[in-house]
């Protein structure tokens, strides 16, 4: 716990409350004045709901097994067909 230090904070209750009820953004110190409540609200809903990821930046992880196991197979065979052939 740090003591002697006054931050801003935003609680957000979760939209689904099944593992969590509710995260907590730390505001940076100069970014408090100038935003509107409604505009900081809905950064920190947004980034509840994306995860921080911005749109269109998924990364598709199971794809790359497939890819490398394809590949390994390919170099194989190709190979074994050198193999027996020369």
């Amino acid at each position: 716990m740090v003591k002697g230090i006054s931050r801003q904070v935003i609680v957000v209750q979760a939209p689904e409350p099944k593992l969590f009820e509710q995260a907590i953004f730390i505001l940076k110190d100069n970014m408090g004045e100038g935003i509107t409540d409604e505009a900081l609200l809905k950064e920190a809903r947004d980034a509840i709901r994306g995860g921080g990821e911005k749109p269109g930046k998924k990364r598709h992880f199971y794809l790359y097994g497939a890819v490398w196991a394809a590949g390994g197979s390919l170099l194989t065979g190709l190979i074994w067909l050198l193999t027996v052939l020369l």
